[in-house]
């Protein structure tokens, strides 16, 4: 199943339709990942990509529940009409009802924490969604990793904002200009890709003069005498 495809929004027609929440997290690990799924609906599943389906099952249902005076809300819907996004929480916890209503994501992950910030930038997504929802300032978020079984929290600091306000602009311009970045630099990132058979960065990376010399010398080869 792709990604973010329970999710409203659909970037069919630029600039129309909102971005799915789960496109940022797949746009900064790499653009290219993010428009092959988004814009030109490929997808190819892994061990890891199951493992997150998987892990996504329950919080898919639905519904809500309250323990330890925490109210927990699963699969809410959340939509940002200034950044243009849309999609699915997971999980929203209010733990400080009924004095204080405000809202915390949480954001459930296969594996453990990563080097990049692929993961805060879509949990902050949802923090500037509900942000414009409620009207109430959400400081932070919180990751919960299946391989630790911890939870990591994430503050909603102005570096974060700024990464995920500047993501979804960037991927905006995508969807509005219809045309799939090349690979990125990361090319460690490249291995673990369930698309790197569809995405081929190694073709994709190669300079085109180069290509170019190398169609014309096997032209000429053919031609001699």
């Amino acid at each position: 199943m792709v990604p973010g495809s329970h999710e409203e929004g659909d970037p069919e027609e630029a600039g129309g339709e909102p971005i799915p929440l789960s496109a940022l997290q797949h746009a900064v690990y790499c653009l290219r990942q993010a428009a092959l799924i988004h814009l030109e609906r490929l997808w190819a599943d892994n061990r890891f990509t199951a493992e997150g389906e998987v892990l996504h099952a329950v919080a898919d249902k639905g519904g809500g529940r309250k323990a330890r005076g925490v109210r927990r809300v699963m699969a809410l819907p959340l939509a940002s009409k200034r950044l243009n996004l849309a999609g699915v929480a997971d999980v929203v916890e209010f733990p400080g009802e009924p004095d204080d209503p405000t809202p915390c994501p949480v954001e459930y992950k296969r594996g453990k924490p990563k080097l990049h910030r692929a993961d805060e930038v879509q949990l902050c997504a949802q923090g500037l969604c509900l942000e414009e929802m409620t009207g109430i300032r959400v400081p932070e978020g919180a990751l919960f990793y299946a391989e630790t079984r911890r939870r990591v929290r994430v503050p909603f600091d102005a570096d974060l904002r700024q990464l995920t306000e500047e993501t979804a602009a960037a991927l905006a311009d995508v969807f509005r200009s219809r045309q799939t970045p090349g690979p990125t630099l990361h090319t460690s990132r490249c291995r673990a890709c369930s698309l790197k058979e569809l995405c081929r960065p190694e073709t994709v990376s190669r300079p085109v003069k180069t290509w170019r010399r190398r169609m014309l010398t096997g032209l000429l080869k053919e031609e001699a005498p």
